[in-house]
């Protein structure tokens, strides 16, 4: 029997883990990717002989399909994952807080931090245990939570706006890259059920201490090399022809023959390649963008890896001085999501006004010399996960037999994080190999018979 050809059509972290999955269950593998490198949106750029990612990619304990990913490709040492879930919450000219876990089991590791958690009142942090039980018992499926907002939700539980603010935000809006006001409920349901209510090490933070360009790039690479992977990249896929056994990709690199596709490519490149047909798709998903400040110090400001912000424009800031390559000082970075209000906003002023937040919460920082700073930008960093957009994402098998969809736009019940991508694209290969013997349309019952 010939081998299985599969071609994925697309080089982030979905089309990484989809190739990758079908090479080592068999399959002739051939990747597609339009840019001169692997990652897709999580790489990095070089200014001044130093290395800064295109954004802040953070990953906690409960990411296990994306932990197993990192080991696949030979990373897991280049990581950092907290032993134990450690937030400072700083804001300026106040006494600074934490959110931390104990050796207590979930739900109750948490109460001690709450309890003592300052930015909120004694009323409002009594108040948190109704809907931390209410969480604990929903179920992110249900259909009934994609109608309503997270924020919503919370107000009708008797969460107070500071509330909201200054505890239940501060953790949903760097996930799912929307306020608490804008969250799908169902979406937000998910983060804390997985993350924080049904284990209590689920939210343990990690991420790269190398530039993520060599994190995932070349590590995927050389491991899609040792793996058999016939990887194009500068290559641009302009069509897809055929049906199920036998499909031509035409692309400026000559064409591809496969037996399968997969499409791992943002919702309006796979809708150009016509193999997403609701048109309306791409925009009913939505945008929602991020921005990351760089500075490089020419001395040490602060001695925490990372921080949660209040009562200032910065969200999250971390320490990345040896991702960067920085031989001397420090180099911090400023983390906005759901940044709509400053994607308009020049880089300069940007800069301009979060050194002087930096200046109102690190003192230190005041005396030292800014030796280099960057602005990163991605418009269509995730898609917009607002109320009802579970309903629109794509399932796994596209409307065209034997073409399969990957990306963290697809419905894989995750938001749209580095989870969700290899997740999606595990499931895509999966569903790809194991249609000989089941209907070729491979619908979502289909996918949960392969698992089993």
């Amino acid at each position: 029997m010939s081998q299985l050809r599969v071609a994925v059509v697309g080089g982030g972290l979905a089309g990484i883990a989809a190739a990758l999955s079908a090479a080592d269950a068999g399959a002739q593998v051939t990747l597609l990717e339009r840019r001169p490198h692997l990652g897709g949106l999580t790489t990095s750029i070089e200014r001044d002989g130093l290395s800064f990612d295109n954004g802040q990619h953070v990953f906690l304990r409960c990411c296990t399909a994306y932990r197993a990913f990192l080991e696949r490709i030979g990373a897991s040492h280049q990581v950092y994952l907290q032993p134990r879930l450690n937030v400072p919450v700083l804001r300026p000219h106040e006494k600074g807080s934490a959110i931390r876990r104990s050796d207590l089991p979930a739900p109750f590791h948490l109460a001690l931090s709450l309890l003592r958690y300052q930015p909120l009142s004694l009323k409002d942090r009594l108040g948190l245990l109704g809907p931390v039980l209410a969480l604990r018992r929903m179920d992110p499926r249900d259909p009934a939570l994609d109608r309503v907002s997270f924020a919503q939700w919370l107000t009708k539980r008797h969460q107070s706006p500071q509330a909201i603010d200054r505890l239940w935000n501060l953790i949903i809006q760097p996930t799912i890259n929307v306020s608490a006001y804008d969250a799908s409920l169902a979406l937000a349901t998910q983060v804390f059920r997985i993350g924080f209510l049904d284990r209590a090490d689920g939210a343990d933070m990690g991420w790269s201490r190398v530039p993520l360009s060599q994190l995932h790039g070349e590590n995927s690479r050389r491991t899609l090399n040792e793996s058999g992977v016939e990887t194009l990249v500068n290559t641009t896929v302009t069509s897809i022809r055929g049906s199920a056994g036998s499909f031509s990709l035409e692309s400026n690199s000559g064409p591809v023959a496969a037996d399968r596709v997969i499409v791992a490519t943002p919702p309006r490149t796979a809708a150009s390649l016509g193999v997403v047909h609701d048109t309306q798709l791409a925009e009913d998903l939505g945008v929602s963008p991020i921005v990351n400040i760089h500075f490089v110090f020419d001395r040490r400001v602060t001695d925490l890896a990372l921080g949660a912000c209040l009562d200032s424009p910065i969200e999250f800031f971390f320490d990345r001085t040896d991702a960067s390559g920085a031989t001397s000082g420090q180099c911090l970075v400023v983390s906005l999501s759901a940044a709509d209000r400053y994607m308009t906003i020049g880089s300069s002023e940007l800069v301009a006004t979060f050194l002087e937040e930096l200046h109102r919460l690190m003192p230190r920082s005041r005396d030292a010399k800014v030796v280099t700073s960057v602005v990163t930008r991605e418009h269509a960093a995730t898609f917009r996960a607002t109320p009802g957009i579970e309903a629109r994402r794509a399932a796994i098998a596209s409307a065209t037999p034997g073409v399969f969809l990957a990306g963290a736009w697809c419905n894989t019940g995750w938001p749209a994080t580095m989870e969700g991508a290899v997740r999606s694209g595990n499931d895509s290969a999966l569903l790809a190999l194991s249609l000989g013997s089941l209907p070729i349309s491979g619908g979502p019952q289909d996918l949960e018979r392969v698992r089993t």
